[in-house]
């Protein structure tokens, strides 16, 4: 069954992780896959190519989430290239942890610029057309941090609380016209990044997670194809937690 058959979806960030498991789950639903990254490397390129072969249409833009210009810039070539928009999907994120005490302006800056306001320049440029196609839907990537906090993490904790709350915003705002928007708060998921700590801090992960194990970049797209979906379509304004019972 193809979800998603001939939609078509942006996702930030999508290299690597999470955003590259969400573009593969929605391209083997049919999806036509436009997506984003600060540069055109090897994973860029290796996605797009991986992509095309699954039968869909896909074209990747190296483009920074970041920055309000260029991501207006981005969005339109994406009209112009594909013609349509159906789903957001604002992935993108970095993480620079510290203590408050230690935390640079910089550091604190970085984060919210790439977190938080990404997601404000990425809807802002896509509202207009699906305002005019009078359908659309938005999933924002933020955190189970976003929801209980974190110590040691207040620039990143702060970024994906505030994606909530611009996430039941913008529900309300755009709920009128068919456009619907909801946020993902994952918690620790088997990544790349992840796959970097020491064995033991994993266990101690585990350990405090109900599920005793971590997710999956594959659950975390799964979600964001049901939210990208018609499965959800009377879903907007919410926060769906795969964390497996670490949030509750």
């Amino acid at each position: 069954m193809e979800l998603l058959k001939d939609k078509v979806a942006i996702i930030t960030g999508a290299s690597r992780g999470i955003g590259k498991s969400i573009a593969i789950t929605f391209a083997k639903h049919g999806a036509n896959i436009a997506f984003t990254d600060l540069k055109q490397d090897e994973n860029f390129t290796a996605l797009e190519k991986e992509l095309n072969s699954m039968g869909v249409k896909a074209k990747g833009y190296a483009s920074n989430a970041a920055n309000f210009q260029n991501s207006q810039d981005t969005v339109d070539q994406i009209i112009k290239d594909f013609g349509r928009v159906d789903a957001l999907i604002n992935n993108a994120g970095i993480t620079q942890d510290n203590l408050l005490m230690r935390m640079t302006e910089d550091q604190w800056d970085a984060v919210i610029n790439v977190n938080l306001k990404s997601i404000f320049n990425m809807t802002k440029a896509v509202q207009k057309i699906m305002l005019k196609q009078k359908s659309g839907s938005i999933v924002n990537m933020s955190s189970v941090v976003g929801v209980g906090g974190n110590a040691g993490q207040s620039n990143y904790s702060a970024s994906k609380a505030g994606i909530i709350g611009f996430t039941k915003s913008i529900a309300k705002e755009l709920g009128s016209r068919n456009i619907r928007c909801n946020a993902i708060a994952p918690g620790f998921i088997v990544t790349e990044m992840t796959a970097k700590l020491p064995q033991d801090v994993v266990e101690g992960w585990y350990q405090k997670i109900p599920l005793k194990r971590g997710g999956s970049p594959e659950e975390v797209a799964n979600t964001a194809l049901y939210l990208a979906s018609d499965l959800s379509s009377y879903v907007s304004g919410q926060t769906i937690n795969v964390c497996g019972a670490m949030q509750t």
